[in-house]
């Protein structure tokens, strides 16, 4: 046989190969649609959408609960009207439909014709959130408007109408989220949209399930498709359970009605966020429902800017309470000691310019220039420190003091289990040498640094923060909302770690004591004390170039094995000694003691109304 003969017979034989694979394939692809059109009539069953529905079955999410166990935010059943455009009847009695849903008509046009543009054959959210008390009324009725059906599903519901701003709201996903999501949201389905509903969003929201249900004529359920064979249950969002002690919230947002400002309480021990208040607040339950939109628009025009989260995004000059770390820093670089001393005379004079003190006093040494708050004590510090750091060059030893502001996380973000946190104001070596010119520049350029003006602003987190580094003498945690999630009660490793600040404990125990003297003693005694409670504290006044000062008091108690740090700002107020210190001195009793015993300043910080003024208007009523 020659060589072309073996060639035509080998040709053959991957033709018939080839032929009898294909045979194959198309005998076992017959097969597989005979079984799954004959023999197999589930398939052809599920086939039949107008006869088997397909329906979400939405899980709960997870429930929210404080340090004690008390429930803060649980769950509540309601229904979601879905519309599937195609199977609606023709023609549709809109009239008579918007009239049995207690819509506008023009605004059940608008969302039709949204459903429509979606999918003429997939479901649609038509009408969010029926309670189910009027949800009766429109079951009655849904056989009369085929291609609508309800689904049912939980909302939030706040037990307490406070701590809006660290609980957050829930809302419909959008549809850029959907698109993003690879199919894990849906038209309809809700997502966290602030606070920890956001940054817990992947544990609270639980796995939706399906359902599978047979729908007669007249669009009515008459029961579920092989008695639920095909159905799959959802799986509940995980619980989280907060540092946070409600009580001591809503006990917090009290003092703090018809007052801007601040509240931050810490367990230092921990970072655990025990108060977190933003004023004026609002009740998160306005934000839940199909009124959550109306409402929403009603917080945003308001002039006080109830929707401004401020412990985490206000900035404000820290004022007198940085004194404290300057005292820490001076010591650590060996530039001042306890006894060091320098002169007061009721200011401090640089350049034409001069930094005045509220008092006269004689020099102070380290201790006493705390506890009377002395301005020029500080100048003098920071001088040394910047000017005259063991014979270093200005722009060397500013880099140093900020460097040491930043470890105390000043100038960057404390990285807190809430979304939008802001990381302050320091400015940078390089910031000065783009404004005045590298190495032309030193301590009396920036002198408004040394007590904490000028270019300088830090939240209300971050001083709270700050008096919990102080109060466990230089190591922390990253403050932090949720102490475990779900039943494991794992916690984020990210807030286990510890810290440390590369100071001295003996120089911490320096500060202490004169912070002691602050509130036995100094400017913050007549508010701040407490019967059988040692507060170590620092008053402040925040400049405020828009109208009257800040009121800023910031403290740790007791001394001894510290279980609460707290900041408090009160903005327009002044000294920090008359409007913030009593907020934090009875926040503190409340939390240590159970309750308070100084009924006369707990009422007059009730009663109390410290707003800008033009603010004195009537709150508008919410829907």
């Amino acid at each position: 046989m020659n060589f072309n003969e073996k060639s035509g017979s080998g040709k053959e034989n991957r033709h018939a190969l080839i032929l009898g694979i294909v045979l194959v394939v198309l005998v076992l692809f017959l097969f597989r649609l005979l079984s799954i059109q004959i023999l197999d009539n589930g398939y052809s069953e599920l086939a039949q959408q107008n006869a088997i529905r397909r329906v979400n079955a939405y899980a709960p999410r997870g429930v929210i609960f404080d340090r004690q166990g008390r429930k803060i935010v649980v769950n509540r059943p309601i229904y979601d009207l879905m519309v599937v455009p195609g199977e609606l009847p023709k023609p549709l009695d809109t009239l008579e439909l918007a009239s049995l849903l207690r819509i506008n008509y023009d605004e059940l046009g608008k969302r039709l014709l949204k459903a429509k543009k979606y999918s003429l054959f997939r479901p649609s959210l038509l009408h969010a959130q029926i309670r189910v008390e009027d949800f009766a009324q429109i079951q009655e009725r849904l056989h009369d408007f085929s291609g609508i059906y309800a689904e049912t599903r939980t909302v939030r519901t706040y037990l307490y109408p406070y701590a809006a701003h660290l609980l957050g709201y829930v809302g419909e996903a959008s549809p850029e989220l959907i698109a993003k999501s690879n199919g894990e949201y849906r038209a309809g389905d809700y997502v966290g949209v602030s606070g920890l509903e956001k940054t817990y969003e992947n544990y609270l929201k639980g796995k939706r399930g399906v359902q599978y249900r047979y729908v007669d004529v007249h669009n009515r359920e008459v029961g579920r498709y092989k008695d639920g064979a095909f159905d799959s249950l959802p799986i509940p969002g995980e619980d989280l359970h907060l540092g946070l002690d409600i009580e001591l919230q809503v006990y917090a947002e009290k003092l703090m009605a018809n007052k801007r400002g601040s509240v931050v309480a810490i367990e230092p021990s921990t970072g655990e966020i025990l108060t977190m208040v933003s004023a004026p607040g609002y009740d998160p339950g306005l934000l839940v429902g199909n009124v959550r939109g109306r409402n929403y628009r009603k917080l945003q025009q308001d002039p006080l800017k109830p929707l401004f989260n401020r412990p985490l995004q206000a900035m404000y000059p820290p004022g007198s309470i940085v004194k404290s770390l300057q005292a820490l820093v001076g010591q650590e670089l060996n530039l001042i000691h306890p006894e060091t001393r320098f002169p007061c005379g009721g200011g401090y004079a640089i350049a034409g310019h001069t930094v005045k003190c509220t008092h006269k006093h004689i020099a102070l040494n380290l201790e006493e220039s705390i506890q009377h708050s002395c301005n020029p004590y500080y100048c003098y510090v920071f001088k040394t420190v910047v000017d005259q750091n063991h014979g270093r060059r200005p722009r060397e030893g500013y880099r140093i003091w900020y460097e040491y502001m930043k470890k105390f996380n000043l100038g960057r973000k404390c990285e807190v289990d809430l979304p939008n946190e802001r990381k302050g104001i320091v400015p940078s070596p390089d910031y000065y040498d783009k404004i005045y010119g590298k190495n032309r520049w030193k301590s009396s350029t920036i002198i408004s640094l040394a007590i904490g003006q000028g270019e300088f602003g830090i939240t209300p987190l971050q001083m709270a923060h700050t008096m919990a580094i102080f109060a466990n003498k230089g190591y922390y945690h990253r403050p932090h909302l949720v102490r475990s999630i779900g039943a494991t009660g794992q916690k984020k490793m990210k807030y286990r770690e510890q810290f440390h600040i590369p100071v001295k404990p003996d120089h911490f125990r320096v500060v202490q004591d004169a912070m002691q003297k602050v509130v036995d003693q100094g400017t913050a005694t007549a508010y701040g004390k407490i019967d059988s409670i040692t507060v170590c504290g620092k008053t402040g006044t925040a400049q405020n170039p828009h109208g009257k000062d800040h009121a800023v008091f910031v403290c740790f108690a007791p001394r001894e094995n510290p279980r609460i740090a707290v900041a408090v700002l009160v903005e327009n107020a002044g000294f920090g000694g008359v409007w913030a210190a009593p907020v934090a001195s009875l926040m503190i009793e409340k939390y240590l003691k159970g309750t308070t015993k100084r009924r006369d300043l707990e009422e007059r910080l009730l009663k109390s109304r410290i707003l800008p003024s033009g603010s004195d208007t009537v709150p508008t009523p919410f829907l």
